[in-house]
């Protein structure tokens, strides 16, 4: 449904990569540039680029993809240098989201694409609620609703956005595979309140049996909410320094 062609396409919170080789397929001429806060994900995602494209790039009308570690909060890309800026799951663990709205914002052309997807509030509730059943709160992020994102992307100056979202239910025979699915995925608690230190046995069979009494046909449920969206660079409205921006067309005679 999307027919724009972008000339240069950022890859926000690229992780080990996964996504640049399908977008490469989907526009084989795009300059790709691929960002993560993390040096260890950008070297996996660096071995994932063909090594005859690595020493030969732009061989057979393709481009080479380029690995920048930055902060989405501050990205060192200049103003309307991204004809489109793709994010997949990775915008949920920002503690400051409107701000990274707005630089992404800042980064794409006026006419240029954002699309991404995130983390929604349900995701995890029977943890969540498991946790609060066992007097464990403050153990899983709140995620965003997908309203308050749409609100936040025309705050931020993006115009005409598109809001989706879907559940996906993972089972489990156990609490243990749960808790190494969160593990293997590096889904940490992050919050800078969580409590701190090891939690002791009792507390663990107390999460444990909490977690057991929410199966269902004798399979754990873990529910995700993944919210899509996307939106346009507008024509801004106002300046930098905050005047307002007013456009007079000439008129035809008379």
């Amino acid at each position: 449904m999307v027919t724009l062609k972008p000339a240069r396409l950022l890859d926000l919170g690229c992780g080990t990569g996964a996504d640049l080789q399908p977008l490469r397929a989907r526009y084989p001429d795009t300059r790709m540039v691929g960002l993560d806060r993390s040096a260890a994900m950008l070297a996996l995602a660096a071995e994932r680029t063909p090594r005859w494209r690595r020493w030969l790039p732009g061989v057979l009308g393709g481009s080479q993809n380029s690995l920048v570690r930055a902060d989405i909060a501050r990205l060192p890309i200049a103003p309307r240098s991204m004809d489109m800026v793709w994010s997949n799951m990775a915008l949920h663990w920002l503690p400051d989201l409107p701000q990274a709205l707005r630089e992404v914002q800042r980064c794409v052309r006026v006419g240029g694409l954002f699309m991404f997807s995130m983390l929604g509030p349900d995701t995890l509730r029977e943890l969540r609620a498991a946790l609060d059943a066992a007097g464990l709160p403050g153990r899983v992020h709140r995620f965003i609703d997908m309203h308050d994102v749409g609100d936040m992307l025309v705050e931020a100056g993006f115009a005409e956005p598109v809001m989706d979202m879907e559940h996906i239910t993972l089972t489990f025979e156990a609490a243990a595979g749960l808790y190494r699915d969160l593990a293997d995925t590096g889904s940490h608690c992050a919050l800078t309140a969580r409590p701190r230190g090891l939690m002791t046995p009792r507390r663990s069979r107390r999460l444990d049996e909490a977690l057991m009494r929410l199966r269902q046909d004798g399979r754990l449920p873990a529910t995700m909410e993944i919210i899509y969206g996307h939106a346009w660079r507008g024509e801004p409205k106002q300046t930098e320094d905050g005047r307002a921006i007013i456009k007079f067309e000439r008129g035809g005679r008379r």
